[in-house]
C-alpha cells in the first residue's frame, strides 16, 4: 500500500487523523512513519498535547498492521486492546511516530492464528520524536485482529 493510499484510508475511516492533519511519510513492511504538525495538536504550554502524541503513536502502530494484513490479503477488523505510553520530553513542533513490530518473528504465527482461529494478537511499538529525530516517547500496544466477519 502506497503512503498516499494509506493516508487517504486513514483520513476517510479515522476522522481524528484528518483533524490532526496526519501525513503518512513512509509505509513499508518494517514500519510506518507518520507526521503531524503542532498547530492542530497544541496544548496550553505550546507543545504537543499528550493525547495527540498518543493518538499518532497508536495510528502508526495500527497502520503498520493494517497495511501488512492488506498486503497478505487477510481481511480483518483490527483493534487495540491495551497500550502504555511513556513521555520522555515535550515536543515543541511537528512530531513523528515510527512503528515497528515488537517481535517481528511472531508475524507468521500471528497470521496463521488469524487464518485458523479467526482471532490473533500481536504487539507493536511506536517511537515518538520531533523532526530532529530525538526520541521523546514510546508506545507499546497490543492489537487484536478478528476475522472480518466477527464483531469487534
Amino acid at each position: 500500500m502506497a503512503p498516499s493510499e494509506l493516508e487517504r484510508y486513514l483520513h476517510e475511516h479515522i476522522p481524528l487523523s484528518r483533524a490532526m492533519a496526519v501525513e503518512v511519510v513512509s509505509a513499508d513492511p518494517d514500519g510506518v512513519l507518520l507526521r503531524a504538525p503542532l498547530a492542530p495538536n497544541i496544548n496550553h504550554r505550546d507543545t504537543v498535547f499528550g493525547g495527540s502524541a498518543s493518538a499518532l503513536s497508536i495510528l502508526a502502530a495500527w497502520s503498520l498492521l493494517h497495511q501488512r494484513l492488506w498486503a497478505e490479503g487477510l481481511e480483518s477488523r483490527l483493534v487495540i486492546q491495551r497500550n502504555t505510553t511513556e513521555y520522555e520530553q515535550p515536543i515543541a513542533g511537528a512530531f513523528l511516530a515510527r512503528s515497528a513490530l515488537l517481535e517481528p518473528q511472531q508475524w507468521p504465527q500471528f497470521t496463521r492464528m488469524l487464518a485458523r482461529k479467526g482471532k490473533a494478537r500481536i504487539a507493536v511499538a511506536s517511537v515518538l520524536s520531533g523532526e530532529d529525530g530525538v526520541p521523546a516517547g514510546r508506545l507499546v500496544g497490543e492489537f487484536v485482529a478478528l476475522d472480518a466477519g466477527q464483531a469487534a
